[in-house]
């Protein structure tokens, strides 16, 4: 009798009381998914050229749970795929998904349609990642994983956009939990979205060309070369070398995958000189006829900044004109000590030091731009010609944008338009710059016009000049500060040099900045020996490219 109870009240539990965890595990294993992925959307440049796209692939694979003997089967798929058996065997038998072992990725129909064939063999469809220019915009585009989730570049910063949403079939399946027929569809799939960006495959082509030769030719540790539009601050090409193929991941340094442009700083040097006299000039501290006296080349002040010398001789006295023609650091000491720490600070500030540009990348640094209650006489002397400050070459970029646009605030963006599956483009709306003028319009266009065009006419920046556009710019030479005690070395530099055309009314704006190259190779080391030719022929073939008069 007993017995009889405990039965009775087993069936009852099972019968009532489990009776919603037996129907799960039942339909359980009664069923069979497929997964149904979605197309990740293109990314094209601003001419509509392909940067990275998705295309159908076929992935024949094995089920290692249904084949009864793995070297019969391994010898009969071996020539429809092209393979050693042995190693199709090998990959059956030491599988860790019962399930699944992929064999092959193809696109050869005659393959997979023989392979399904072979008992235990099937054909996934799959989308796979393709990058057709390879590594030109390799540090702009980023690339994914293999599960087509974004890992660096637009591929990061835009992966919700691009993935679109997945969605997964659901089949009743027969005990080798194959499907036997479709019963629904969960989800719904959605491709991505394209993605346009500002970038021109062309100047891209022309900046990287270019920039690659010098930094071969320096044997240089890294460089950086961007190309923008000043009045709207659409960025056309930007290239950080060393690069890498992103089909080629797996065996770069991952050193090579961030955007220089955005991700280092550096003490940019006297390419800083041009934002300073803005500065100055509109808080009225200094005028453009003035004389200042620059020491004959030996500035000392006692305790208060130290001593302060110029790069290869000294001067007297010099216009403010003249001063950025010969790069005169003590010129530039006196107008900082003019303008004082919180005039100089929130001037530099204005034009955007010391904060994210917000441009459409990830790992964006701020830079480095000191509170100016913690300057010291040794700050206000040394900020001037670009030290004390650390930088990146987009926030340069921007900072010269701005005196090319008039002194009109500018944002660098770089992705133009969204597009969606039904082939909408919907260009994106960007919110008004929250300032109308940094500088006065008549101030930003003497700098860019007449003294940075001077630099480049009579100064250190004359193997910039071109015959057909009156180019103005600024070069740059940093020392780069030790990393294992106090100081500069002496053998490592920064040349750098920010250039744009026409003067007139600048088309293009151009920012080369190449880190360490070899000085011994005794070809020179300065922004004006080492990155001016290449920013000339990055605006030369450019403007050519453009039709720019």
């Amino acid at each position: 009798m007993v017995s009889f109870l405990a039965l009775g009240g087993r069936c009852f539990y099972l019968q009532f009381c489990r009776n919603q965890h037996y129907s799960e595990a039942c339909l359980g294993q009664r069923r069979s998914y497929r997964n149904l992925r979605p197309q990740r959307g293109v990314i094209l440049d601003c001419r509509g050229r392909v940067l990275a796209a998705s295309n159908k692939v076929q992935t024949i694979f094995a089920e290692p749970r249904v084949i009864q003997d793995a070297k019969a089967t391994s010898s009969e798929l071996a020539p429809i795929v092209d393979m050693g058996a042995h190693i199709i065997c090998q990959l059956i038998l030491e599988s860790r998904n019962p399930g699944f072992t992929r064999i092959k990725t193809t696109t050869d129909y005659n393959q997979c349609s023989a392979s399904t064939k072979i008992y235990g063999i099937g054909v996934q469809s799959d989308w796979q990642r393709h990058y057709p220019m390879g590594n030109l915009a390799a540090n702009v585009v980023g690339f994914t994983s293999l599960d087509n989730r974004g890992l660096e570049g637009i591929e990061l910063k835009y992966d919700k956009e691009l993935s679109g949403s997945a969605a997964r079939n659901i089949f009743f399946a027969d005990v080798y939990r194959r499907p036997i027929r479709a019963k629904q569809q969960d989800g719904v799939l959605t491709n991505g979205k394209g993605i346009i960006l500002t970038i021109d495959a062309t100047i891209q082509q022309f900046t990287r060309d270019e920039l690659f030769k010098q930094y071969e030719n320096y044997e240089a540790e890294s460089a950086v070369a961007i190309v923008a539009e000043p009045k709207t601050g659409a960025i056309l090409a930007m290239v950080s070398l060393p690069d890498f193929d992103p089909a080629d991941i797996r065996t770069t340094d991952p050193n090579n995958f961030r955007s220089r442009a955005i991700t280092d700083w550096y003490e940019p040097g006297s390419i800083l000189k041009p934002v300073a006299v803005a500065i100055a000039l509109e808080a009225g501290v200094v005028n453009k006829t003035e004389k200042i006296f620059c020491e004959n080349g030996n500035y000392y002040g006692k305790g208060l900044f130290g001593r302060i010398g110029e790069y290869r001789r000294g001067f007297g006295d010099l216009t403010v004109r003249e001063i950025l023609i010969n790069s005169s650091n003590i010129g530039m000491a006196k107008i900082g000590q003019r303008l004082g720490k919180d005039r100089l600070h929130d001037g530099l500030k204005l034009f955007g030091f010391g904060r994210k540009t917000g441009i459409e990348l990830p790992g964006e640094i701020d830079g480095l731009l000191r509170p100016a209650h913690t300057w010291d006489g040794y700050s206000v002397t040394r900020i001037p010609f670009g030290q004390e400050i650390c930088v990146t070459s987009m926030q340069l970029l921007r900072a010269f944008c701005i005196l090319a646009n008039g002194g009109r605030l500018v944002r660098p963006f770089m992705v133009r338009a969204i597009v969606d599956n039904e082939g909408n483009i919907t260009e994106l709306k960007r919110p008004p710059p929250p300032v109308g003028y940094i500088v006065k319009p008549e101030v930003a266009k003497w700098v860019v016009a007449e003294a940075m065009a001077s630099v480049v006419n009579e100064g250190t920046g004359k193997r910039a000049k071109l015959d057909k556009w009156q180019v103005f710019g600024k070069t740059g030479t940093a020392n780069i500060a030790l990393s294992d005690s106090r100081g500069y070395s002496d053998r490592d530099y920064v040349a750098s040099f920010v250039a744009g055309a026409p003067a007139e009314d600048p088309a293009i704006v151009v920012l080369v900045s190449i880190h360490k190259p070899n000085r011994s190779l005794g070809k020179g080391y300065t922004g004006g020996a080492v990155s001016s030719p290449v920013a000339a022929k990055i605006i030369e073939r450019t403007l050519t490219y453009l039709g720019v008069e």
